[in-house]
């Protein structure tokens, strides 16, 4: 008994892996995240499958469903709506009980985003430390905030389009207008952009820009830190 991770684009349709196409046409049903964002990627490989949505709604009965499925003999392949699943995803109770019950856990490698952010930096990214997405709560996000301040890394944060002005705001609110950040923007897509700069001017873009899209934001916290002059790119 299997269970099978399928890692799918985070923009460009382009970026799927062999692997994951093969995976995913030989599957008898494929657990998504949102159908109508499952359907258009399947649609795009001409892929039809039976679809299952499990988030973190209907997570616990939704799992106890795939598994039955899996005892059955059903192949079964897990997308999020994009990038690796479980990754800030919902489907680890879906996993824990996979183990429990002695189904093999599959991963299908493939796009993640924090890796393109990393080497396209211009920073050093031997190490860095992964916080993720921060909370939505503006008291409880700047109190996480003022706990990273005290490392002396390179930090790699996400949150939702709508929320990278206030979270820029946040960030020079705890750290000063002068911390070093790179903002990686909608990547992999036709908009794709790297900004640069002290978190002033990063903010003085998104705003000028209106930028709404898809990012990881890397701020650079390390008392040594790479010197680069503000730019943005395609």
């Amino acid at each position: 008994m299997k269970i099978y991770l399928v890692s799918t684009p985070i923009g460009n349709y382009d970026d799927i892996t062999l692997r994951a196409l093969n995976t995913l046409k030989n599957s008898d049903l494929i657990v998504c995240e949102e159908y109508r964002e499952a359907r258009r990627l399947l649609s795009n490989y001409k892929i039809e499958k039976p679809l299952l949505s499990l988030n973190e709604h209907n997570e616990k009965e939704t799992a106890e469903e795939i598994v039955a499925n899996i005892k059955n003999g059903k192949v079964v392949s897990v997308i999020s709506d994009c990038g690796t699943p479980l990754f800030s995803e919902p489907g680890h109770y879906l996993i824990e009980i996979c183990i429990a019950d002695k189904i093999q856990i599959i991963p299908i490698p493939g796009a993640v985003s924090i890796i393109p952010a990393l080497i396209a930096s211009g920073l050093d990214i031997e190490k860095f430390y992964y916080y993720g997405w921060l909370s939505p709560k503006k008291e409880v996000r700047k109190q996480e905030l003022v706990k990273l301040k005290t490392l002396d890394e390179l930090i790699i944060l996400l949150d939702t389009p709508y929320r990278l002005k206030n979270l820029i705001e946040s960030i020079i609110m705890v750290f000063g207008k002068n911390v070093p950040l790179v903002l990686a923007y909608q990547l992999t897509q036709k908009d794709e952009m790297f900004f640069r700069g002290d978190a002033e001017y990063i903010l003085s873009k998104v705003i000028k820009q209106n930028l709404k899209g898809e990012f990881v934001l890397l701020l650079n916290n390390r008392s040594k830190r790479y010197k680069y002059k503000r730019s943005s790119t395609l």
